[in-house]
């Protein structure tokens, strides 16, 4: 089975046939630091529709930068489904993409509590027609937390792009 982000720009490349519309694409990066963009941008010809990141790392970074409320932290926590969609969709406002995905989470191995254990994360996928979350808990290393959440989040967008194919064929 082919990698995630090459699958991706399969995809991208297939919609742009069937409309001939590139979709752009963006990462707002919390827990994983930067590893979905190197994923994206790994693949030649990613820069025809990959635009750009941003690692959020602090919660004044979400706030002041992506615009995620406050409020939304402060009620929810930092690492909520809440807060990665609001980040993404803070992303693709910032970044001016069609698809922006996020992610938020305890790499570890500090900073867990009760109710958020290590290797919680919550991804985050704001498009023109919907915005999304996923919920995933990782049992690894903090280093292996951050590839599974990398999988994870290019596994979430390759979906994505494969359901917006399908509705298109549809049409």
């Amino acid at each position: 089975m082919a990698k995630p982000e090459i699958e991706i720009a399969g995809l991208i490349r297939e919609y742009q046939a069937k409309t001939t519309k590139l979709l752009t694409i963006g990462t707002i990066e919390s827990a994983t630091g930067g590893r979905i963009a190197d994923s994206l941008t790994n693949i030649p010809g990613s820069s025809d529709y990959f635009k750009g990141s941003l690692v959020a790392y602090s919660n004044e970074v979400k706030i002041n930068v992506l615009g995620v409320r406050k409020e939304t932290i402060e009620d929810y926590g930092a690492v909520s489904e809440q807060t990665a969609v609001e980040m993404a969709e803070g992303g693709k406002k910032l970044l001016d993409v069609n698809i922006c995905i996020s992610d938020t989470g305890i790499a570890g191995p500090s900073g867990a509590t009760v109710e958020k254990p290590v290797g919680l994360f919550y991804l985050g996928l704001a498009a023109e027609d919907e915005s999304l979350s996923q919920k995933h808990i990782f049992q690894g290393d903090r280093e292996q937390n951050k590839q599974d959440a990398t999988e994870a989040a290019l596994t979430m967008l390759s979906q994505y792009l494969r359901q917006r194919l399908i509705r298109i064929k549809e049409c």
